[in-house]
């Protein structure tokens, strides 16, 4: 069987190359199978140091390494492609180059932030009915494989969850797209949808995001920017409590994704519905009006 011809738009990320090392190189020890990455669009936002200083190098690695063909236009990947990965840095770019890609009718990967607003987030949504788009987006981390474990029981019996990670600000990103989306989706994975409120309180070192859910379960986000720069997950259940060092598996979190990206691919369903998706961003949304204004805003 022919493996699937992925397309990559935007090389702004480490993510780029690493995703390409787990489908082409076939003797690696956590290798996804059944898919190429044969076309790129390289992308990348000026005004994103991190992002424009990193493509030409991504690029390189892609055209020299792995042979990948790099394109001119996002249509251009599309169009030669069976299935694209939206994987530019920039999340307000997201919906835009979205909507250039889904009259091709392919199914779609956004990775990390899907968008900076609910509002984008549901336009993306939108295209996608249009056209017919299978679409799906989520962090690394909603997938590690030690917090999947940990939910291997199920979430029936889950009381509430206190999540941990770095929280690195870009200015562009607002103040918890860029890295606060790891956690978000951490905490998300593990409560479930159905967050109606939430609280945000910041200083120079850390953040504490408090979502209070429709049930009225509570579960925390601690952002940090100084002293621990792991992500994990304190799980409190009836009778229990378990902790998460979610990059402690051994196995990188970006096969753990990649996993669910190719089942996206080749069964054309996404195994996340795209509404818990929008919630994420409705949630950071509503922490950052929190944040400035210090009030519970309603998500």
């Amino acid at each position: 069987m022919r493996a699937m011809q992925i397309g990559l738009i935007g090389l702004d990320t480490s993510h780029c190359v690493a995703f390409t090392k787990l489908l082409h190189e076939e003797e690696g020890a956590w290798h996804v199978p059944g898919g190429v990455v044969t076309a790129a669009y390289p992308g990348g936002s000026p005004d994103i140091e991190r992002s424009i200083s990193r493509v030409g190098g991504y690029t390189a690695t892609l055209r020299d390494h792995y042979g990948v063909f790099i394109t001119q236009t996002p249509e251009e990947a599309a169009e030669a492609c069976d299935a694209l990965m939206l994987l530019s840095g920039d999340g307000r770019v997201h919906a835009k180059l979205f909507r250039r890609l889904a009259p091709y009718g392919k199914p779609v990967f956004i990775d990390k932030p899907l968008a900076l607003s609910a509002w984008d987030a549901a336009q993306i949504q939108a295209a996608a009915q249009q056209y017919g788009v299978p679409v799906m987006s989520a962090s690394a981390l909603r997938y590690a494989d030690s917090l999947a474990q940990a939910l291997a029981d199920g979430r029936e019996s889950i009381l509430g969850a206190e999540v941990h990670g770095p929280m690195e600000v870009e200015p562009t990103q607002s103040h918890y797209f860029w890295y606060g989306i790891h956690a978000a989706e951490m905490l998300f994975s593990i409560m479930g949808p159905g967050c109606r409120e939430v609280y945000a309180a910041s200083s120079p070192q850390h953040d504490l995001l408090t979502g209070i859910w429709q049930d009225g379960r509570i579960g925390t986000i601690r952002g940090n920017r100084k002293g621990n720069y792991r992500f994990g997950a304190l799980l409190h259940r009836i009778g229990s409590h378990t902790y998460v060092d979610a990059q402690a598996s051994g196995k990188p979190i970006y096969a753990d994704l990649l996993e669910q990206v190719m089942n996206l691919f080749k069964t054309g369903q996404s195994p996340l519905p795209f509404s818990h998706s929008i919630e994420v961003i409705a949630f950071l949304e509503a922490a950052e009006i929190s944040r400035k204004q210090g009030i519970r805003v309603t998500v």
